[in-house]
């Protein structure tokens, strides 16, 4: 497959591709951010019947057996509703400022693509995953039977949940945990694609191929998204039990208050509570993410004649 790269890959592309890969994550991913999300907000830890603690398929079984499969899937509609911007904004701001980063040559060093996935996830989690975030955490943690229609839960969606925040909270209440969210996208996506775009580099060169095949992009997207988890799992636990709160004050404070509360009454390991959680549904969730991307993607340059596809070509006699 030959590549035209005298045209950059327009924002549409970027919006589409990306919202499909979006799409593709949440839809396969989201039960095990939602198991991720019950553990981080245990502070004694979930317990069986005598009393041990049980892990991450444990709390899985007894959210279905107690509230449903479906129950799985509570906030997910926070989160669709969010992925076609977010990972339009991910991969369009990412490419936007790779593109700066560039020198003469249009070579990117792995600095500029390091500071350009930090920037990425900056921008993201400012314009849409912090809002999205608190939203589907607040349905995450309601501990209702989606089996029982009589067991009216307080936020019944992802639109009416945004509804009685701003209207209980007011719209800050939806920024609560804004930098650390800001800091745990940045450094997500600053560890992601670094660590995707130098392996693939390093896959099409050893293999002398302009296009690596689509199970090869799933296993290094994979890799790649493992690292942001195990970077910053307790700004993630802090984060989610600050938006969980309707407590007042500054944003230091809640800061301060709940870190204190998480280091003095259940030790340095709950800032890691729900990290394999985390990295079983991030890892694949990125592997989806990558694949399907680079798949519409390279469909929609083939659509649009950015890429000559040798399988429509008329044979060369």
């Amino acid at each position: 497959m030959s590549r035209n790269n005298n045209k950059p890959t327009s924002l549409v592309t970027h919006l589409v591709a990306g919202g499909a890969a979006g799409f593709m994550e949440a839809c396969s991913c989201h039960p095990l951010d939602t198991i991720k999300v019950r553990m981080q907000l245990s502070k004694n830890g979930i317990r069986n019947a005598a009393g041990q603690r049980i892990g991450f398929l444990g709390v899985g079984l007894r959210i279905v057996q107690n509230e449903s499969f479906w129950a799985l899937y509570k906030g997910l509609g926070a989160v669709v509703s969010g992925i076609v911007p977010k990972m339009a904004i991910r991969f369009s701001s990412f490419e936007l400022y790779k593109s700066k980063l560039a020198d003469s040559n249009g070579v990117v060093s792995t600095q500029g693509i390091f500071l350009a996935g930090l920037l990425a996830g900056t921008t993201e989690a400012v314009l849409v995953v912090s809002p999205m975030d608190l939203i589907k955490i607040r349905l995450q943690a309601q501990r209702h039977s989606m089996a029982d229609p009589l067991d009216i839960p307080k936020y019944r969606n992802a639109p009416h949940a945004a509804y009685t925040i701003i209207k209980e909270e007011g719209v800050r209440a939806l920024y609560k945990g804004v930098t650390l969210t800001a800091v745990r996208q940045a450094t997500n996506q600053a560890a992601n694609f670094t660590a995707y775009q130098e392996m693939k580099a390093v896959a099409r060169r050893l293999q002398n191929l302009d296009e690596l095949p689509s199970y090869q992009h799933m296993v290094l997207g994979g890799i790649s998204g493992a690292m942001g988890p195990l970077s910053n799992a307790p700004i993630d636990t802090i984060k989610t039990r600050i938006q969980k709160s309707a407590a007042k004050g500054s944003g230091w404070e809640r800061f301060r208050l709940v870190t204190s509360e998480i280091y003095y009454k259940e030790g340095m390991r709950a800032f890691y509570k729900g990290l394999t959680p985390r990295v079983l549904r991030v890892a694949p969730g990125q592997a989806v993410t990558f694949m399907v991307y680079e798949k519409v993607r390279s469909w929609i340059d083939i659509f649009t004649d950015k890429v000559q596809d040798p399988a429509v070509l008329p044979a060369r006699k």
